[in-house]
């Protein structure tokens, strides 16, 4: 069955004359005939009464009108839906975040796109770093945020943020007044460190093992509030990124600078090279690289 067949028909019907449905259409009115008639011989009934000057629905045409009348509808509403997705004008996107990070940049990206796509839903889960790449391979989340490195081969990645660790200490900390430090002069600090889900621990860790100790681990945690508030208790030190350690000034606690080894920390969108993305998530993405705030720090 061709849609065209129910179109001509529902024409035909709807002004019950075959010559001022050619007009409508734009089509002849021997191809109009043809159409129905083909239609007809598929269904194995009559459709149209054409006895009388005026073309009249059968029993069996009513029924079928009424049911063209749905599909065509239906296949209207498709045409406009798939419309309305690749002019991105709804849709969903659903990312994988790493907790407290983000907020420093994500609030105004999305207040900024929500305007410009109000039907666009903004789906936000958060993870560990380790685990959104665990999220984006089992198809949980369109993209992810997470610390780079990441295979590049299986990943496509948007530079979202670039900068150093710096060292967090108490307030009566021996460093407090000291602008920067070595990585080795903290040899025999007790280390706040992340727990292993987290790639800021393994940052941290190899840093420490690349200037020649293994840090003597105080506590671990998975909670950034935590892991400075025990800071602040003079419970140890702390390797944090300096966009989140300009965000202390609640704490009693003293930023320092590492002079040695400089430690880099970059924060990146990525996505599977090999997964198809929607229409929103690309939209999304260009969004993204098009208005990342330039804050102070970052």
């Amino acid at each position: 069955m061709d849609i065209r067949q129910l179109q001509y028909f529902v024409e035909v019907a709807r002004h019950k004359n075959f010559t001022k449905a050619s007009q409508v259409l734009f089509v002849s009115q021997p191809s109009i005939s043809k159409m129905i008639k083909s239609l007809e011989d598929e269904l194995g009934v009559t459709l149209l009464d054409r006895s009388e000057r005026e073309v009249d629905l059968t029993d069996t045409g009513g029924l079928v009108y009424e049911q063209a009348l749905k599909i065509l509808q239906l296949m209207e509403d498709l045409s406009s839906s798939v419309n309305e997705l690749v002019h991105v004008q709804r849709g969903k996107v659903k990312m994988g975040i790493l907790p407290t990070v983000s907020a420093l940049l994500f609030p105004q990206i999305i207040t900024g796109f929500k305007k410009k796509y109000p039907r666009i839903e903004i789906q936000m889960v958060e993870f560990s770093a380790k685990h959104v790449e665990m999220q984006l391979e089992q198809g949980n989340v369109d993209f992810g945020v997470t610390v780079l490195p990441v295979s590049t081969q299986h990943y496509g990645t948007v530079s979202l943020l670039s900068e150093e660790l710096v060292a967090i200490v108490g307030s009566e900390h021996w460093l407090v007044g000291r602008e920067s430090v070595s990585l080795f002069e903290l040899t025999n600090e007790p280390f706040i460190l992340f727990t292993k889900e987290f790639v800021l621990h393994d940052v941290v860790w190899q840093a420490c093992l690349q200037s020649g100790f293994e840090p003597k681990v105080a506590h671990m945690t998975s909670l950034w509030d935590f892991c400075c508030e025990m800071v602040a208790s003079q419970l140890g030190i702390s390797l944090i990124p300096r966009s989140m350690a300009s965000r202390l000034n609640y704490l009693a606690v003293h930023v320092v600078s590492i002079s040695h080894p400089h430690i880099a920390w970059e924060l990146a969108l990525i996505y599977r090279r090999d997964k198809y993305l929607s229409y929103a998530s690309r939209e999304f993405i260009a969004y993204i690289q098009a208005n990342l705030p330039n804050k102070p720090g970052l």
